[in-house]
């Protein structure tokens, strides 16, 4: 009996319950400096001057380097279509362009000497002008870069179609903010690094060893066997945790330069302004249609927030662009985008990666239209669904959805939730006129996972004591890969979970990797798995039928005894520690090293409905339920894509209410404290009630697709629409993210006026 869809607890529990994680700054390292970094207190300059002198002299302190101490060079954005002029260096080199920006790197023996020592630089600014606003940047006014006489860092110039809405009887314009956000990780960001006979040994908080490991080989000038990075526990990435920061490089470029282990982690205010941020999107939408339901043309127009330097953020409208047509068989779509700088830490990517700030528009659209012409929000989905029976399915902007039972999903959710039931309580308090009003939202979404081209790698052994061990490239933070691949493995070759050993995160280790990004480790890395598994299998059948002068295909494996037999004859058999002990001394182990290629992106969807409570007298909001049905293919472990699930729906909820990353007029960071920053908690939310939903994606055996984002995708919008649903037969039209009290009672006190 298979054991996949079971829902079998997580194996990597236990250890951090009893025993704690094991995190970067827990990593021993004897005789260990410490770095602090001097950061710009200013948004925009020229620096005239960086004395380091009396930090250099201050007790304890081992060495301070400026940007003309440091040969690493500039790192410029590794991205299709994103200019390579705005580089970024290590340390500022003549001009700071965003508060947080690394000015200089103080070393000590300690860490306290090391802040005392930082307090001594003294940096002399020459400020400039400041650019915040995205319009305002794309002005061109106030240039982040002046030499190349531009903001802008990434075009997707797609020419409006005049005839666009051409025959539509209603044409709603909608102006939403996607605000920045940040990732907000439980362990900030932390690098150690030692030198020692002429390699670099690195451990660092990544989602990406091997992508960490190629950025510190061009960076510092090794070979690819110069460089071992190890990935401990990591305490949360959420995208942003590529590990290509500049304190990374410094960090291993002092290690070397000073012969001696150095390690750095960051503060809490240190990670608010200095890891990249989320988000941060300035929607133009306009949707056209008849007055039935039918939505006819589509057009969003983008603004994206780069920060100061271009890095991933960039480049997420074109993920943007990619999923503009959502769920919907519009006919006509269009979107463009331009990607600018502003005076700000730099956008990455954060869960969803620009599939949410998708989704939010079209969604957001959607409910505008159908508020236009007086039609049920849930009525307007229903009729322009993509039909079940038309997947494949290309959109008018390209994108070729795998699978997909978009009607199916929204009916589900309706069901679950009493739709029409909330619909009768909403009334009742309308009619009633009580401060308290409830809103009902919806969004159905669909997204793509595994959106960036690449395999991945994993090797199997199965050892003389007939135990395993697996490798992946894959990086787990979370997620339950060590659970999810052992049942892999264990449900081919009937090898008891508990016996086999899951080996990730050190590049010495595993051979090679991509990493854990855009829900992509299930469908590319747990497949790798699953076939290093069939090929280790096959050899195992191939070896007994040898032994037993047998057909290969006739073997079977018994799971309840750990043997291989002849169907039919369990007597003749062996064992795998048998097989694995005659392969070796054939001096060919049991084993298998797959690199796989999966044929295409898979395309999760689903639908959820929010239910708030808005006090119309303090513009507070309560969510009340937040009912989902999301759908990610074949579900291997129910209890691991909850956890998921759970995650992401908070994460789009937190958006849509209480988290927003802000700045003063002068770029000044107002948000770099949990203080300051709305960061959700378990207070804020209500059970999830989770509906599940599996329809299976040809592009893989094993049916998957991914799931860690779409919670994040479906959640924000549906949240956000039910707000501006309690407050709909007062007038308000739309209500920007987040729907903070003071937001929603301004929006109220407009519509009054």
């Amino acid at each position: 009996m298979s054991i996949l869809g079971t829902r079998v607890l997580r194996t990597e529990d236990p250890r951090f319950l009893t025993q704690g994680g094991r995190y970067v700054d827990d990593v021993p390292l004897e005789g260990a400096l410490h770095v602090v970094f001097v950061r710009s207190a200013v948004a925009h300059a020229r620096l005239l001057s960086v004395d380091v002198e009396e930090a250099r002299r201050a007790p304890g302190v081992v060495t301070v380097v400026t940007a003309a101490d440091v040969d690493v060079p500039a790192q410029a954005p590794e991205l299709p279509m994103v200019t390579t002029e705005m580089a970024r260096p290590v340390l500022a080199a003549g001009t700071v362009r965003f508060v947080g920006e690394p000015v200089a790197a103080v070393v000590a023996e300690s860490v306290a000497a090391a802040v005392d020592a930082a307090e001594l630089v003294a940096v002399d600014y020459d400020p400039l002008p400041v650019v915040l606003d995205l319009e305002e940047s794309a002005r061109d006014e106030v240039l982040l870069f002046p030499e190349l006489g531009t903001n802008v860092a990434m075009r997707l110039p797609f020419p409006p179609s005049e005839d666009l809405f051409d025959g539509c009887e209603v044409v709603v314009r909608g102006r939403f903010r996607n605000q920045r956000v940040a990732p907000g990780p439980m362990e900030p960001r932390a690098t150690a690094a030692r030198w020692s006979d002429g390699r670099l040994t690195v451990w660092s908080s990544t989602q990406q060893p091997h992508g960490t490991a190629a950025g510190m080989r061009e960076a510092l000038g090794l070979s690819a066997e110069q460089v071992r990075v190890i990935a401990p526990d990591v305490g949360g990435g959420f995208g942003a945790k590529d590990g290509k920061y500049p304190e990374d490089l410094v960090v291993a470029w002092l290690a070397r330069r000073l012969e001696r282990p150095v390690r750095w982690r960051e503060t809490r205010s240190e990670n608010l302004v200095g890891m990249g941020h989320g988000r941060g999107q300035l929607q133009e939408v306009r949707v056209g249609g008849s007055r039935d339901g039918r939505i006819a043309a589509l057009r969003i127009d983008v603004l994206q927030d780069c920060g100061a330097y271009p890095s991933l953020g960039a480049f997420l409208p074109f993920l943007t662009r990619i999923m503009a047509a959502g769920v919907y068989a519009i006919p006509r779509v269009e979107c463009t985008a331009r990607s600018v700088v502003t005076n700000t830490t730099s956008t990455t990517a954060y869960r969803g990666a620009g599939r949410p700030e998708a989704a939010a528009a079209v969604e957001r659209a959607v409910d505008l239209f159908a508020t236009e012409i007086g039609m049920d929000p849930a009525e307007v989905r229903r009729v322009n669904l993509v039909p079940r029976d038309a997947f494949p399915y290309t959109t008018p902007v390209g994108t070729v959805y795998d699978s997909g039972d978009y009607p199916g999903a929204l009916e589900r959710l309706l069901e679950a939730a009493d739709y029409a039931g909330l619909r009768a309580e909403q009334a009742r308090r309308r009619e009633g006129g009580g401060a308290r009003q409830l809103g009902i939202g919806l969004s159905v979404y669909v997204e793509i996972t595994n959106g960036v081209p690449g395999g991945e790698y994993a090797g199997l052994e199965v050892r003389v004591d007939g135990s395993a061990v697996v490798r992946s490239g894959t990086s787990p933070h979370g997620q339950g890969h060590a659970t999810a691949w052992a049942m892999l493995a264990s449900d081919r070759l009937g090898i008891p979970m508990e016996r086999i050993e899951m080996v990730f995160n050190d590049t010495d280790l595993v051979r090679s990797g991509v990493g854990t990004f855009g829900s992509r480790s299930l469908q590319v890395g747990g497949m790798a798995v699953d076939q290093a598994a069939v090929v280790v299998l096959d050899r195992a059948r191939r070896l007994l039928a040898e032994l037993l002068e047998a057909d290969p295909a006739d073997v079977v494996v018994d799971a309840s005894t750990g043997r291989l037999h002849v169907a039919g004859s369990p007597a003749a058999g062996r064992s795998w520690a048998e097989l694995a002990a005659f392969a070796a001394e054939r001096g060919e182990p049991l084993a298998a090293d797959v690199d796989f290629q999966p044929q295409g992106a898979t395309f999760p969807f689903g639908a959820h409905l929010a239910l708030v409570e808005v006090d119309t007298e303090t513009g507070a909001v309560v969510l009340r339920r937040l009912v989902a049905v999301d759908d990610a293919g074949r579900i291997v472990n129910p209890l691991l894509a909850e956890g998921q699930r759970h995650g992401g729906i908070a994460q789009g909820a937190a958006q849509a209410l209480l988290e927003e990353v802000l700045y003063d007029a002068d770029g000044n960071p107002v948000t770099s404290t949990f203080a300051d920053y709305g960061m959700i908690t378990a207070a804020e939310l209500p059970s999830f009630e989770l509906v599940p939903m599996e329809t299976p994606t040809p592009l893989n055996e094993l049916g998957v697709k991914g799931i860690g984002e779409s919670g994040t995708i479906g959640a924000g919008p549906a949240v956000q629409n039910a707000v501006v649903d309690a407050l709909a037969h007062l007038g308000v039209r739309h209500v920007d993210m987040p729907a903070t009290p003071q937001r929603v009672w301004t929006a109220l006190r407009e519509a009054r006026r």
